[in-house]
Order: C-alpha cells, then sequence, then structure tokens
C-alpha cells in the first residue's frame, strides 16, 4: 500500500532576488521589490512528503519523529534567520527563488530519505511551490 505522509515546518530567511549579469535596471524590471539591495524577508512554511510502503512490522513509511530531526538538522537549522544570499554557501551564484530553495532543500535531505521525496515551499500564504527532483 503506497501511502505519503507529510509533516510541516516553518523556517524565516531574507534574500535578494538578482542577476548579477543583467543591469540594474533589468534586475528591477523582472524582480522589482524582491530586488531590494538591503534584502527582504519572508515568513516560509515547508511541507516535506515522503512517499513509499507501509513497512509491516511499525506501520510507518517513515518513523515521522526521525522525519522531524533529519528536517530541523539539515534544513531549519540552516536556514532559520539567515540571508540566504550571504549566509548559505548554495546561493552564492543560484538565484534563491522560491523554486531554487526548493530544489536546494530536496538536494540537502534526499541522501537521509529512501523513500520518494516531495518539497512544497510556501513563499507567502498564496505563492508556493513544488519540487519532487524531477
Amino acid at each position: 500500500m503506497i501511502t505519503t505522509i507529510c509533516r510541516k515546518f516553518h523556517f524565516n530567511a531574507a534574500h535578494r532576488l538578482h542577476n548579477t549579469h543583467w543591469t540594474d535596471e533589468k534586475n528591477q524590471d523582472v524582480f522589482g521589490k524582491c530586488n531590494n539591495p538591503n534584502y527582504h524577508g519572508h515568513n516560509y512554511e515547508l511541507i516535506v512528503k515522503v512517499t513509499g510502503e507501509i513497512d509491516p512490522d511499525t506501520g510507518y513509511v517513515m518513523d515521522i519523529k526521525a522525519l522531524k530531526e533529519i528536517v530541523r538538522q539539515v534544513v531549519t537549522e540552516r536556514f532559520d534567520h539567515r540571508n540566504l544570499n550571504l549566509d548559505l554557501p548554495e546561493f552564492t551564484t543560484l538565484n534563491p527563488t522560491a523554486e531554487n530553495i526548493a530544489g536546494v532543500i530536496y538536494t540537502l535531505l534526499k541522501p537521509q530519505i529512501q523513500n520518494k521525496l516531495t518539497i512544497i515551499l510556501y513563499e507567502t500564504e498564496r505563492n508556493f511551490v513544488e519540487y519532487s527532483g524531477e
């Protein structure tokens, strides 16, 4: 029986959307206020979904406590109250859009999760992305 478990997490982070190959004018036109040179922040909501067979011995797809600890160590401690552009090496040259943040989170988590992994990242209440490594 294939089942998906989900766990919600939260972190706050600042970023600036900016392409160094573009002029300031083009960056402003494309990214608007998200291109603020002094950065801006979001209260991110992260949903981690793990899909797989239910283990007949435990009744789990994955121990949710283990998932909580992996995400805390790999994502929350690393991203929370950080400036993504300045504090995380993954975003030295990668623009920290919601799409790219979700991809980075997936890449950080996937080595520790055997089953199918999906990342849903809410940047705002209405804007979110979903990434499953495909």
